[in-house]
């Protein structure tokens, strides 16, 4: 098995297009492409969201999620769905990324992604770092939210799903704000934190949550992750 595989003579410019890759990737008899990503990785509470898909007829406006607005964010996730010749996310609880650690959740979670794919694949695009582990040739793409159209329809899947699974929750827990900040370290979160303490929602690997007190300080788990 091939894990990591970069076709040539192909070279992709980054500035081709957000379906530069998909395309030359079919060219080379390596379709269909599935684009996998992520939605949390950065939170101090919730789950973490990962989406793989495998796009059908091309979508204006794709784009990283985190660029786009809420209303659009649902229109595009509802399109996505409608129109994608497969589709499939993985939510990892807080309990299994305390206990196996975040970037290892991540990565257990593409995999977990593309394996409940229904549809054949050739290739897979993965956002920002490579993925051992997967059934077909694949490629890390620095950005690729941005720069890769079945990434960015990931990033969206993943995004809008975790979402709303943190309003849902803010219903069982309104003392956080998580409908509002969604699990996220904020001002606002940091205070929830030191009035009324982690609820089993929360990451007690992060140092945010495990010293809430402590204002500044930042866990190991939240150094680089980012906000998806």
């Amino acid at each position: 098995m091939t894990d990591v595989f970069r076709p040539r003579p192909s070279v992709v410019r980054r500035d081709s297009g957000l379906y530069a890759y998909e395309r030359a990737l079919t060219r080379r008899g390596l379709g269909p492409i599935a684009g996998v990503d992520e939605a949390g990785r950065g939170a101090c509470a919730g789950p973490l969201v990962v989406s793989a898909v495998v796009l059908g007829k091309e979508i204006d406006g794709l784009c990283d999620s985190k660029l786009i607005a809420p209303a659009k964010r649902e229109m595009l996730y509802d399109r996505i769905l409608a129109t994608a010749k497969g589709v499939a996310t993985v939510v990892i609880p807080p309990a299994e990324i305390d206990a196996r650690g975040l970037h290892k959740s991540n990565v257990a979670g593409m995999r977990r992604a593309v394996a409940r794919l229904s549809c054949d694949l050739g290739y897979v695009l993965t956002d920002g770092f490579p993925v051992p582990g997967l059934p077909v040739p694949s490629l890390a793409v620095w950005k690729g939210d941005q720069v890769a159209a079945c990434v960015a329809a990931a990033s969206i899947v993943a995004k809008v799903t975790r979402d709303r699974m943190m309003t849902a929750l803010d219903e069982h827990h309104p003392e956080y704000g998580f409908a509002v900040h969604k699990g996220y370290v904020t001002v606002r979160h940091r205070l929830a934190l030191d009035n009324h303490g982690p609820c089993s929602h929360h990451r007690f690997s992060f140092i945010t949550v495990a010293r809430s007190g402590l204002g500044s300080e930042i866990g190991e788990n939240e150094v680089g992750a980012g906000v998806a």
